[in-house]
């Protein structure tokens, strides 16, 4: 039997102060999610955590408050850096650690590739708490004698499988040796997956971490409702133009490559579809006015490459659509996330090609549960059947196109 007097889990509790209890009470933080109700009282404390957790789950929160109280309190001497693999993921960061600590004179400095170079020179100039950077601007910052890392006493790794996916390792590991030892600074990662380049980066720069975790490995959010048609590449567009007919809400499409964000955006906009595309052919600043008219409303249908993926944070997106299903089948995980945030229902619809089976299969392996197949009274086809020479080696993971290069720059 439930008790019905049972209370819903609070900030109080965890270890933060009455003043910042004040902040995030005013921007309307009440009830930790669970990733902040775990992580935050470890690392408050000084402890170096492991955070496993998919996105939408609230890990912003999670290391800043305790590395902006540890700051301001002087329990940590020095700065803080907080890494991230995305521009836009270091903006929406950025952010949230200004609403935190903005009120408390706590400034922050914004170091991504894209923009002016000088006008973060000025920020470094007005000696901030925080640093918020991607990889490869940082260094050449660091190169230009415009900021030094060994004062640095938290640092934090956000979406750490993401940058190593993107090719960022050589340039943690030039961060790494710039830092103070690890014994001599917290260090907070935060990861939906742990691979084992994840491992190494813990045992060697990190001392004896807490692990905390909201959800098994690469599982898919609860609340967010899959399906999948299987469709011929040339009715793709078609299908997805019936989709879209059957929701009034705001869509995020997701494609495997630039050109095919491009061309299915205009598509979109042919048939009538307010839409607007992100991927890494676009400007930061033309990124940012898209994501922005996005969360606005100005654009219902925001197509998206995986490469752009990450710094959407947006609230209240009912479906994302999977045109192209991802190159790295763990990327799954990331894009249906985008939806079904904060406990709200979504929903993922992800369209398949008839050769992709292995991919399919694949996918379910990392959800660890299969997906739903819906029919097309035109549109939909059968999944071939399996080769008798293929059967029994599905574990192995054969493609149907060749994977892209990746980019250590963006």
């Amino acid at each position: 039997m439930t008790d019905s007097t049972e209370q819903r889990p609070s900030f109080e509790g965890l270890g933060i102060n009455e003043t910042f209890l004040k902040v995030l009470s005013a921007h309307k933080f009440v009830t930790p999610t669970p990733i902040q109700h775990k992580a935050i009282p470890v690392a408050i404390v000084g402890d170096d955590v492991i955070g496993i957790a998919q996105t939408g789950t609230g890990k912003t929160l999670a290391f800043g408050v305790p590395m902006l109280q540890r700051l301001h309190g002087g329990q940590a001497k020095g700065i803080g850096l907080v890494l991230l693999p995305t521009r836009e993921l270091a903006l929406q960061v950025d952010e949230t650690l200004q609403k935190a600590g903005g009120p408390l004179g706590l400034r922050t400095a914004v170091l991504i590739g894209g923009e002016n170079m000088r006008r973060q020179v000025m920020q470094l100039r007005k000696r901030p708490h925080v640093l918020v950077a991607t990889p490869g601007r940082l260094l050449d910052l660091v190169e230009q004698g415009q900021v030094r890392l060994d004062k640095t006493a938290v640092l934090v790794l956000d979406e750490a499988d993401r940058m190593l996916d993107m090719g960022f390792a050589p340039q943690l590991n030039r961060i790494m040796h710039l830092l103070p030892p690890a014994s001599e600074r917290q260090t907070l990662l935060f990861s939906a997956t742990m691979p084992a380049d994840i491992v190494t980066i813990a045992n060697t720069h990190m001392r004896t971490p807490v692990r905390v975790e909201v959800a098994p490995e690469g599982t898919a959010a609860e609340t967010v409702e899959q399906e999948i048609y299987i469709v011929r590449k040339e009715h793709k567009v078609t299908l997805l133009a019936e989709i879209l007919q059957q929701y009034t809400g705001s869509v995020l499409v997701f494609t495997r490559t630039k050109h095919g964000a491009s061309k299915l955006c205009k598509y979109l906009i042919d048939m009538g579809h307010k839409a607007a595309e992100i991927h890494a052919n676009k400007s930061l600043a033309q990124r940012i006015r898209a994501l922005d008219g996005f969360k606005r409303g100005q654009y219902r249908v925001l197509v998206a490459t995986d490469i752009a993926a990450r710094g959407i944070d947006v609230k209240g997106i009912e479906l994302v659509v999977n045109f192209d299903l991802p190159d790295n089948s763990a990327d799954y995980v990331h894009r249906i996330g985008r939806t079904g945030r904060a406990g709200h229902a979504g929903r993922a619809i992800s369209l398949a090609m008839p050769d992709q089976r292995s991919d399919i299969r694949d996918i379910e392996r990392i959800i660890r549960k299969p997906l739903p197949v819906s029919k097309h009274a035109q549109l939909s086809v059968e999944l071939p059947a399996i080769p008798m020479s293929q059967r029994g080696v599905m574990g192995g993971r054969r493609r149907s196109y060749p994977r892209r290069p990746r980019f250590n720059r963006r």
